[in-house]
């Protein structure tokens, strides 16, 4: 393959990544304002894995984990996001995500495609510690901002405070003691200002 040809491929996948900017996810900004979009995500999270790698259980390569966390939801491009909390719209998640991969890294150069997919896939089986640490703060800023922002999509989606804890104990907790005991300090705290809606 020529230069001009490699070069033709990776202008392709970063013009389809544009998409990434118009993909509205059910996190709130931190003020509350709006809603976050996928490319707002995958920076935040990435600049989050930069400043707290330190709190990781284990030595972690933060370049790694940042490469991950940047590319790790470039799939909704075509699946759309789909909602931690939505049992039924996880159903066929992971299919709709594989397809995806396929075609959104297939775009790139061969070597480049097997090195995302092979990140992407990494950080989905969280069998590394770069992987643990990657899903830790992928989970632990939607809860920062859910808190900061006094409930946002937690009222908006009737999630209780039990379902929060339950389903990120493993994500957070299995890769920073530090961030989990302060997620679950956010949680008190969201509990006693009435950030969570009415339990039924």
């Amino acid at each position: 393959m020529s230069l001009d040809a490699r070069l033709d491929q990776q202008l392709a996948f970063i013009a389809e990544l544009d998409k990434m900017k118009a993909i509205i996810r059910h996190t709130p900004l931190v003020d509350g304002s709006r809603r976050e979009t996928d490319a707002e995500h995958s920076w935040h999270i990435a600049v989050m894995a930069l400043l707290l790698a330190e709190h990781a259980d284990e030595p972690v390569d933060v370049v790694k984990v940042m490469k991950m966390l940047l590319i790790h939801d470039v799939v909704e491009i075509d699946a759309g996001d789909t909602f931690i909390y939505d049992a039924k719209g996880n159903e066929d998640k992971a299919e709709r995500e594989q397809k995806a991969a396929d075609r959104l890294f297939g775009l790139l150069p061969d070597d480049q495609n097997a090195e995302l997919r092979a990140l992407w896939e990494e950080f989905e089986e969280r069998k590394t510690p770069e992987a643990r640490f990657a899903a830790s703060i992928d989970r632990f800023q939607p809860i920062m901002n859910n808190h900061l922002s006094g409930g946002g999509s937690w009222k908006a989606n009737q999630v209780q405070p039990e379902t929060v804890l339950t389903f990120n104990e493993s994500r957070i907790g299995g890769a920073s003691k530090r961030l989990w005991a302060r997620m679950k300090t956010m949680i008190e705290i969201s509990i006693g200002r009435g950030d969570f809606p009415p339990a039924v």
